[in-house]
């Protein structure tokens, strides 16, 4: 009990910025896409099997996410669980955007004149990769948040 109390302190005193800092169960698949999206051929061993319109299967997902797939074979994207409510994805917005900076590390960055409510842009500083994160509303009219990766141009 003393730990568990010495612990809980230890979070506190450790500010947010600590707390965001935590991986998120997630972290290893898409630090592995990430990996992907630098080397040539790109997605190609984890694309799957055709969707309707230009969507692929993607034989990776991130944990906790749904409807993990490619636009085209190029563009990796996953959505985030349900919301309720337009509010409550605003609200994971920005801790989904704090748990990707803290998976992938050092070299990844907000772009911040890129960026808008519901909307954020990272690059990797180092590589010609870039992930949006944005919050959405299915066609059934739940809120999710976005991840979109994807090679780009310097």
């Amino acid at each position: 009990m003393l730990l568990s109390a010495l612990a809980t302190v230890a979070s506190i005193n450790a500010g947010p910025d600590a707390r965001a800092a935590e991986l998120p169960s997630y972290c290893a698949e898409l630090k592995e896409v990430a990996s992907l999206a630098l080397v040539t051929g790109r997605f190609t061993g984890i694309v799957g099997a055709p969707r309707e319109g230009n969507f692929l299967d993607s034989k990776i997902a991130l944990p906790g996410w749904g409807d993990c797939a490619f636009y085209g074979r190029r563009t990796y994207t996953c959505d985030s669980r349900d919301f309720g409510t337009a509010e409550e994805a605003e609200l994971a917005h920005g801790r989904i955007i704090d748990e990707v900076k803290a998976c992938l590390g050092d070299g990844w960055s907000e772009v911040p004149d890129q960026a808008s409510r519901g909307y954020a842009v990272l690059h990797d500083t180092r590589h010609t990769v870039a992930i949006t994160i944005n919050t959405d509303e299915t066609a059934s009219g739940e809120h999710v948040v976005r991840l979109t990766m994807f090679p780009r141009s310097r």
